[in-house]
This record gives structure tokens, C-alpha cells and sequence, in this order.
């Protein structure tokens, strides 16, 4: 079986006629479907799905093969990361693809918006004759063809391409579970990328981030899946910027930390014998996996597994109870404020809420409030020209020494350092644009 077979046992000319008919109501775009291989699938595909300026192109073989090779490009593009993939093809004409799966299998995609950004000018004229040089268009014919293109802004493709994506896998009841997997992965991996990057531009000497450990355990002691995935992002970026490429240190690495957050979890009232049940099963994945990106990815799953054991399991109104004090410290750590203080907004009293904060965050009140005070100093330092006492005070700090010693302490640099190193980052990212 051929992939257009493939194609077609999946999408039904009558399902592609149901999807087709109700995207036209929402959005004025054909659809070209096409394999792997780039190539169109007759019925799958709307009437005129490819423009007059195309099939101009397409006359000339060199154009023929270019548009093949972009299409491969882009489906490519579209398989590795989940989700709808736009670019301009290689006459600067603008398209997204849609990636089409079904149980890890490639199917083809959806080619859609093939149209100009904005409207046709001497600009777009100058670099249409550049990226087609040597293919003996006469530019008079070209430059007609070119001008009566569509213009889609970004937002408006963008806008129809996440419908019908949606509305392709619902209709075609095909499988999203690997579609979504990659593009969490993908977005993953992007935040892991700046993390490693952000560090050998600082050219820290890296160490095992044991303050992000413990800030993770109290992530997920509070059920914060959020702030708890951001973390754990920030500790695998450390490990690979550490030992890059060594997939067993890696699966080393986060065994430990699996067996550390099921303690944790389990000291937050989940049933133990659960969680040694749900962990070996975790670990086991883990060791199995081949894949830095998988491994990474299996890890937020494994994570978000248990939060949810601690939510369903344990008694309620254990951690809320320090919801009020945690409120507090956010909205008023720049004042001078104390432990009474604190404890007064929980109504607790300054022993409880300390032993309180110790049993389900793993780490002391002060600590919490100087990391709250210690990234905002970061903000700053970063978004800012004030100087380093001036960020000092607005942070919530009262002496600039006591600032310099615990900032120092944290990241490995003075603030003054910090800024210096991350300011030139962004000027090599701009120049490298």
C-alpha cells in the first residue's frame, strides 16, 4: 500500500468534503492535501487549491523541483514538532502545512493560505527576482502573476490553521496522542535550549541546582504544575549544560529526583505503596527511553502523575492553610515585613506557620521570601538601568551588602556580573539577527 492509499483508508474523500465545508464557513481558504513525498492526493484536495501564480511556476522544472523539496521541508518541520508549521516557500509566497498522523504514522499534510503577507510592492517585485534568478521567468508576467495573489495577515492564518487542525482530527478521528506528545516536546526543548544557552553565556561552572531541587518539592506540595514543570525545565537544562549527550547520567540524574519527589509526595499524605507502585513504573519508562528529548518529556508526565497523588490522596486543607501566608509575601515583599506579620495574615501563630512551612515546603519561610525578592532583583537587573542599590531596595531588601552576599550566593555572580554577562547575550542575539 502506497502512502496515497494510506492517505485515503484514513481520509475519506466524503470526510475531506465534511472538513472542507465546514472550514469554508469560517474561513475562505483551500486545502491541498499531500504525502510525505510532497505529492498531491487526487479528491483530497479543494477546487482551484492551487493558485494561478503557482501553476505559472510549476510550468519551469527547477521551480517544480524547488516547490517539492519546500513542501518535504515543511511537512518535515510540521512531523518533528506537532503542530502546524508556516514559512514562505521558495519563491517567498507565504503557506502553513498541517501535519497528518495516525498512530505514529505519517500520513501527509494539509497545505493551506498560499498567498502574500502584505500587498505586492517594488520590495516584493526585487526579491521574487532574487530567489528566482536562473529560472529565465520574464519579470513582466511574473510580477502580474505575483500581484494578484491573496494577502493574509499572520494573525488570520494563524487563526485558521489551529482550526483545522483541530477540526481535521475530530473529524478524521484519527489519533492526536503522538501530535500532542510532539508538540510538547517541542516546546519543551525550546526552554531547556535557552536555559543551557543562558549558562555558557554566564560561563558558570555548573553544579547539581539543589536549591531548584527543594524548590521543586514545594511546587509540588502546593499542586502548582505550572511553576513546578519551570523548575523542573531549569534542573534538566543544568544536568545536559553539564554532561551534554550522556543519556545515562541523565536517566541517573532523574531516577534520584523521581524518588526524591515521591518521598515528597508521600509526606504530603499521598499513599506510599501508590506512589512505590506509580514510581518503579516511571523509572522503568525512563531507563527504557533512548531519547534526551523523550526522556525529558516523560519526566513532566511522571511530575504532573504526582501532583495529581497528592491532590486525590491526602487530607484537605493541609496545604491550604498557608495559601494566605504565601499570598502575603507576593504582594508585600518589597515592604520590611516579619514573621509575626506573616502569620497573622495565615492566623496562625510563628511557630506553627515555621513548622507548618518546614513539613510541606522543605524549606524555611525567610528562604521562600528571599527567593521571591532574589528573582524580581533578577527582573531588574535585566529590564531596567536603575542601579544595583536602587534594585536592592525596590526588591525588598534593606542592606546592599547582605543583596550582593545571598545574590551571589544563588546564581554564582554579583548582580553588577549578572547583568554585565546576560546585557551581553542580548547584544549577540541581535547581532546575530
Amino acid at each position: 500500500m502506497d502512502n496515497i492509499d494510506k492517505t485515503t483508508k484514513l481520509l475519506s474523500r466524503r470526510t475531506f468534503r465534511e472538513i472542507e465545508e465546514r472550514f469554508r464557513k469560517h474561513f475562505d481558504l483551500a486545502i491541498e492535501t499531500i504525502t510525505p513525498e510532497g505529492r498531491r492526493v487526487g479528491g483530497l484536495c479543494s477546487e482551484h487549491c492551487e493558485p494561478a501564480f503557482c501553476a505559472f511556476l510549476r510550468k519551469k522544472t527547477g521551480a517544480r523541483k524547488r516547490c517539492l523539496q519546500e513542501r518535504i521541508r515543511s511537512l518535515h518541520m510540521a512531523f518533528q514538532t506537532g503542530q502546524p508549521y508556516t514559512a514562505f516557500c521558495h519563491a517567498g509566497i507565504l503557506f502553513s502545512c498541517i501535519p497528518l498522523m495516525h498512530q505514529d504514522q505519517p500520513l501527509g499534510g494539509m497545505l493551506v493560505g498560499k498567498g502574500l503577507s502584505e500587498p505586492f510592492s517594488a520590495e516584493i517585485a526585487e526579491d521574487l527576482q532574487k530567489r528566482l534568478a536562473g529560472l529565465a521567468f520574464r519579470p513582466k508576467r511574473l510580477f502580474q502573476e505575483a500581484s494578484r495573489l491573496p494577502i493574509y495577515s499572520g494573525r488570520f492564518l494563524h487563526n485558521a490553521v489551529e482550526f483545522l487542525f483541530i477540526l481535521v482530527y475530530e473529524t478524521a478521528r484519527l489519533d492526536a496522542r503522538v501530535i500532542e506528545w510532539r508538540r510538547l516536546q517541542a516546546a519543551q526543548q525550546s526552554q531547556i535550549s535557552e536555559i543551557i544557552q543562558q549558562r555558557k553565556i554566564a560561563g558558570l561552572e555548573e553544579r547539581y541546582p539543589f536549591q531548584s531541587e527543594r524548590q521543586l518539592i514545594a511546587k509540588v506540595k502546593m499542586g502548582d504544575k505550572t511553576g513546578a514543570r519551570e523548575i523542573l525545565n531549569s534542573i534538566l537544562g543544568s544536568i545536559l549544560f553539564r554532561n551534554p549527550g550522556q543519556l545515562n547520567i541523565l536517566k541517573v540524574r532523574l531516577a534520584e529526583l523521581l524518588g526524591i519527589l515521591s518521598r515528597a509526595a508521600a509526606e504530603a499524605g499521598a499513599d506510599p505503596d501508590f506512589l512505590l507502585e506509580k514510581n518503579a513504573a516511571h523509572i522503568n519508562k525512563v531507563i527504557s527511553l533512548q531519547s534526551q528529548e523523550d526522556i525529558c518529556l516523560w519526566i513532566s508526565v511522571a511530575l504532573n502523575d504526582l501532583i495529581d497523588c497528592v491532590y486525590a490522596m491526602q487530607k484537605p486543607g493541609r496545604l491550604e492553610r498557608l495559601g494566605p501566608a504565601l499570598e502575603y509575601m507576593q504582594n508585600h515583599f518589597q515592604e520590611k515585613i516579619t514573621l509575626a506579620q506573616i502569620a497573622k495574615a495565615a492566623h496562625l501563630s510563628v511557630s506553627r506557620l515555621c513548622h507548618l512551612f518546614r513539613e510541606q515546603m522543605q524549606m524555611t519561610v525567610v528562604e521562600y521570601l528571599t527567593d521571591i525578592r532574589l528573582n524580581r532583583a533578577k527582573q531588574l537587573l535585566l529590564s531596567t538601568d536603575r542601579t544595583c542599590l536602587q534594585i536592592c531596595y525596590e526588591a525588598g531588601f534593606q542592606n546592599l551588602s547582605f543583596f550582593n552576599r545571598t545574590f551571589k550566593k544563588q546564581t554564582g555572580l554579583t548582580p553588577r556580573h549578572f547583568r554585565r554577562q546576560n546585557r551581553r547575550s542580548d547584544l549577540a542575539i541581535q547581532l546575530s539577527c
